[in-house]
């Protein structure tokens, strides 16, 4: 009898971009989107993996764009803050549906909605199986919510952060535009700021390359991807590592 595959990693860092959840939605949320993630989420789990999960907020609210029509900047970033805690009750809610306890922790203090983010806390609810849900970015204008993922994966010591988007990986071009972009396997952090690649943004890049922390880029829209990436499977673009 065959052995069952066994996952890389033990914790991750899911960052997922607000676009995600809205499907072919112009915005908002799109429920059966937000179902199927939510149940690779589940699959996932099930391998014993402990998932922590920061969203953005593109799919309601886009800071950086309402500023550049004219809006103060940090208040429009503090716009896509609360955009980050919608889309993280509707994960949240698709999850408990499913039976996974799952927690959301808010740089933003909200106490009626949201626990507030304390390091030791989230581990601790990772440690019981709980999937952790960080919402409202960093807490800070200025800072998207890249750069939130790679500061929550450093403190919770997630062992990778999965970048999951629309394409299955990092071109030199975009592939939606560009028919003949070339996708790469395998990129280092320095490639990266130095190609110019808006995969994440600089100060995200730098944070991971500063604590040798790995990010894998794939493509989220094929099902069962998350447990591919889980289980060691080469899909997508790897960014740092060995």
């Amino acid at each position: 009898m065959k052995a069952a595959a066994q996952p890389t990693y033990q914790r991750i860092l899911l960052k997922l971009s607000g676009e995600a959840m809205m499907g072919n939605q112009e915005y908002g949320i799109d429920p059966a989107v937000v179902q199927i993630v939510a149940q690779e989420i589940k699959e996932v789990r099930a391998l014993g993996v402990e998932v922590a999960i920061v969203i953005g907020g593109g799919n309601i609210y886009r800071g950086v764009a309402a500023s550049a029509e004219g809006m103060d900047r940090t208040s429009a970033d503090h716009m896509g803050m609360l955009a980050t805690v919608i889309n993280s009750l509707a994960l949240q809610d698709a999850l408990e549906k499913m039976g996974i306890f799952t927690r959301v922790m808010s740089a933003i203090e909200m106490n009626r909605v949201a626990e507030p983010y304390i390091r030791r806390r989230a581990v601790r609810h990772l440690e019981k199986g709980r999937v952790v849900i960080f919402a409202g970015g960093t807490g800070n204008p200025f800072f998207t919510t890249d750069t939130a993922a790679a500061l929550r994966a450093m403190e919770v010591k997630s062992q990778v952060i999965l970048k999951a988007t629309k394409v299955d990986g990092v071109y030199d071009h975009d592939p939606m535009i560009h028919r003949k972009a070339k996708k790469f396997a395998k990129l280092s952090y320095i490639e990266i700021l130095n190609l110019g690649l808006k995969i994440m943004d600089a100060t995200a890049i730098s944070l991971c390359m500063e604590n040798h922390l790995p990010i894998i880029v794939f493509n989220l829209t094929q099902r069962g991807n998350i447990q591919r990436v889980v289980l060691g499977q080469k899909i997508g673009t790897i960014i740092g590592g060995t």
